[in-house]
């Protein structure tokens, strides 16, 4: 066909939504193999776990924004966590629907001999760039996430 249009080409190895995803996939998953078998969590739970270890009180939603998870996984995490014994959830008095989770005595327990194993991971990781490069690549996903938070979601 003489005049057949050509397709548009995407060469995903090059495409920079698809290297993030696969790169924080690898690296999440290489993570979880120093929790999930000692401390038997899920990659949702331990993000859960992080963030409620950095700032208790927060509701599951919040969880799910700040973590930019599925709400419906967040609240599995929850579930498993509350059923471990690692999460609480107080109700607030003023308002049932509203609630608040916070780590138990035991969750801060398995967070403080993570939390060591996977900022070991991150310096062991971050050893193959200069100085420079690291200040420079947290300046970048810096850049990269203010862009893509002031997207707009588009329909066309």
């Amino acid at each position: 066909m003489p005049n057949a249009k050509p397709h548009a080409e995407l060469r995903l190895e090059r495409f920079l939504p698809y290297r993030l995803s696969v790169l924080s996939n690898r690296i999440s998953q290489d993570i979880a193999r120093l929790y999930s078998a000692r401390f038997n969590l899920t990659i949702t739970e331990w993000r859960v776990m992080a963030v409620l270890g950095h700032e208790g009180g927060l509701s599951a939603n919040t969880v799910a924004e700040r973590t930019a998870m599925d709400k419906v996984a967040v609240s599995r995490a929850v579930s498993a966590l509350m059923a471990k014994k690692i999460l609480n959830r107080q109700t607030d008095p003023a308002d049932a629907r509203r609630s608040s989770l916070k780590l138990s005595a035991k969750g801060y327990g398995v967070f403080d001999q993570i939390v060591p194993l996977a900022l070991a991971y991150e310096r062991r990781i971050l050893a193959s760039l200069e100085p420079a490069e690291q200040s420079q690549l947290l300046a970048i996903l810096d850049k990269l996430e203010a862009a893509e938070l002031a997207e707009k979601p588009r329909v066309e």
